[in-house]
Formats: structure tokens, sequence, C-alpha cells
């Protein structure tokens, strides 16, 4: 809870932006693996299940093999420290400290109410004209996180809506429903003022699965009632300006009429493929995309993106990635990399849906599924548009966290953690056996 509310904090101008130093949030991060290491030390026993040392272990030995291509040992340390704290250890002390389904929802909360809290100051920037430049205005509302790192309030704000839409759907007292329904509502306006074509994207998909899996007959009702209301709010009222309009209509766009950052957007996804193409089985090492970018892209890539607004002065920041997780592991740890990361999130997933149909023929536990399932749908689909980087990408550790805990732990599917217990000590038997 404390990680989760540092992030509500205004960063200092050194914390921000793509490749920035250690944030307050990463120090607690650090502090909550430490800790769990040593509870596990002094237990002497297994924390984890083997499931779950197996599917979150699958990086670790790629990430390491990695590091050793890496162009300088301050590299390979800071690469191989930044991926295994968001995709292995907090990961892992996010399934250790949650102990029930309780905790679950307890951290839910507390991503709609940051996703609230970063969302309202965005809305304020937007009608104060001081948010980050977008279009020659300064209305882009990026929360505290600043024009450096535009992607970070739609993140939080994507992450809280998701989790407001599944504790509306899952179950709980009307009151309780009413609550979570009236803040996804109110977490679309920060959202959509981010103009962040990726988030809006992945927002949507993974809200219609969640309304899917919620059942069927339930989601035709709320798609029908959905579709009437943007019939009538967009078409009869005019919701939405003309920069808004114009950032939606361009989604469609890519490819005939791209503007500059799609443009430099599959340049640097070609760039990528290149370098793989020439190291398909170990990439060229960590944190060594930037070294190789230049002679692999073509004329068309700018030389970097404008920053200006929400107290930032203009100034060209440089392309250092190609905002595309998948094409960033493929290029810096090869096809190793790519099949033991993308396996280890593929495993969660199918984990997690798994125990979503438990959770409907048990009646119970059906609003921590669909956090769960939702928050890494989105996550998987992001990472299509973007990469870790930036202070928000701490709480891409927690979501997949998250998605562990529901996926491997025993607590997910037995209410209480002395069920969890048992089914852990089990386990324990049976792998000594």
């Amino acid at each position: 809870m404390l990680l989760i509310s540092l992030l509500a904090l205004p960063l200092g101008p050194g914390a921000q932006g793509e490749g920035s130093g250690l944030t307050p949030a990463d120090a607690v991060s650090g502090l909550v693996v430490i800790f769990c290491a040593v509870r596990a030390a002094r237990a002497g026993q297994r924390p984890l299940t083997r499931t779950a040392y197996i599917v979150l272990g699958l990086p670790v030995l790629a990430v390491a093999v990695a590091a050793l291509g890496a162009d300088s040992a301050s590299n390979s340390l800071q690469g191989l420290a930044r991926y295994y704290q968001i995709f292995v250890l907090v990961p892992a002390a996010v399934l250790l400290l949650v102990r029930d389904r309780g905790d679950f929802r307890l951290v839910g909360r507390a991503l709609v109410g940051l996703g609230l809290w970063q969302g309202s100051i965005g809305v304020y920037q937007y009608l104060t004209g001081t948010g980050a430049s977008y279009a020659g205005e300064d209305v882009r509302a990026v929360g505290t996180f600043g024009a450096t790192d535009v992607m970070g309030m739609s993140t939080v704000v994507a992450y809280g809506l998701i989790c407001a839409v599944a504790l509306a759907l899952g179950g709980g007292t009307p009151r309780a429903r009413l609550t979570a329904l009236a803040c996804a509502l109110g977490l679309l306006v920060p959202l959509a003022l981010s103009f962040s074509r990726g988030a809006w994207i992945a927002t949507a998909v993974a809200c219609v699965l969640q309304i899917v899996l919620a059942g069927l007959r339930r989601a035709t009702r709320l798609f029908a009632v959905g579709a009437a209301a943007a019939v009538v709010l967009v078409g009869g009222f005019g919701v939405g300006t003309s920069m808004l309009q114009e950032r939606l209509s361009s989604i469609t766009q890519v490819t005939a009429t791209p503007d500059q950052s799609v443009t430099d957007r599959y340049t640097m996804w070609a760039a990528a493929i290149g370098m793989w193409e020439e190291h398909p089985a170990t990439g060229v090492g960590l944190k060594n995309f930037p070294a190789y970018r230049d002679s692999h892209a073509s004329i068309a890539l700018s030389a970097g993106s404008d920053v200006a607004g929400a107290g930032a002065t203009f100034r060209r920041q440089p392309l250092l990635s190609p905002h595309n997780m998948y094409l960033l592991v493929l290029s810096e740890q090869g096809l190793l990399g790519l099949c033991a990361m993308a396996g280890s999130w593929a495993a969660l997933l199918v984990c997690g849906l798994r125990r979503l149909a438990t959770a409907h023929r048990r009646a119970r536990g059906l609003d921590c599924a669909l956090l769960a399932c939702g928050l890494l749908t989105w996550q998987l689909i992001d990472f299509a548009y973007a990469d870790i980087g930036g202070p928000s990408t701490v709480l891409t550790a927690v979501v997949l966290g998250l998605a562990a805990w529901w996926a491997l732990a025993p607590a997910a599917v037995d209410e209480t953690p002395a069920a969890a217990g048992a089914a852990a000590g089990a386990e324990e038997v049976a792998a000594g056996r």
C-alpha cells in the first residue's frame, strides 16, 4: 500500500522520464523484497509453490545471459536489476504478501484511488492549460508524472478503471458495486484526456473481456446500453473536443497518413527487428538498443520527441527504446529472452483464466478473477505500444504480482489463509515424495 501511495506524490525533475534514477517507490519495492527474503529465510520453508518458482523464474536465466552481452558493467548491472525487479522479485513479493482475497481487493481499491487522484490532477491540467504540450497547447493530462513520462498517468488511470470495472461486475453489496461503477465512469475522462492511443486500445479490449467473462447475458445488456449512450453523447450532444476526436480518428490512419510519432515508432520497430536478425539467439545485450539504433534505423527516424509543459521547459527527448516491450526484449535478449518472458506471462494468463472458471462455478471470488485477468490482459496489450521506463514502471511489477497471486496462490481459490497454508503444505509433501 505504501508503494502505491508513493506514486501519488509529485516527483522531482531527476526522477521523471525514461532512464530515470531511483524513485521512492523503487526504494520501497526493494525494501519489500528484502523483507520477504528475510522472512522466508527465518521460516526455513520454501515460500512459493513449485509452479510459482517455474513461472516467475523463467526470465531469470535469459536476462542473465543477455546481461553478459551488455557493452559495460554498469549497463549489465542496471539492466539485470531492473528486469529482476519488475518481472521476478516484486511480483514474487506481492504473491507472498497478499494473504487472501480481502487483501487482494484492498490492493485493487488502492489502485482505483491512485487512478482517481492522478486523474483528477490530469483533468485540472487540461482545464487550466497546465498539462504537457500537445498540438501546440499545454492540455495533455499527465498527472504528477510530468511531460517526460506522458504514459505514466494514462497507465495508472487505466489500472484503476480496470479494477473498478472488476469490482462493479464481480459481486459485493449493491452500494459497493454502484460506487465502483461511478469510479469507472469517472476515470474515463482523464483516460481520454491523456491522448494515449495505446492506453485507449488496451483499456477497451480489457474491459470488453471483463464484461464477457462476467457473463454473456449481462454482457449483451451492457453492450447495448453502452452503444446507446455513445450514440446519445457523441451523436446527440457532440461530446468530445476536436483534438480528442482527431486523436481517436488517427488510430485508423496509422498506415495511411501516420504522424511523426507513428513514423518514429515504426522505424524503431524495424530497427529492433534488424538487431534481432543479426543476433537471433541472445540479442545485442541488455540496455544496448540505443547503441545499435542508428546503425539499424532509416533516415525517417527523427532526432527525438518534443517535451514541454507541465512545469518542464521545451527540449528534445531522445528515442532510446522501440516503445514495444516484445521487440525490446527480442532485440536485446533474442529468442531466448522473448520465449522466457512471454512464456511466463502466457502461463500466468492461462492459469488465471482456469481459476476464473473455478470462481464462476463456486460463485465466489469473481471480482478478483476479473481484476487479475483484466490487468494482465491490459498489460500484455499495452506492451505492444510501450515498454518499461519511468516512475510508473514499478506498478507494472505490482500488476504482475496480482496476476501471479490469482493464478498461482492456493489462497486465491481457498478463502482463508489457513486453507492456503494447508494447500501449500500438501504441495511440499508431494514435492518431497
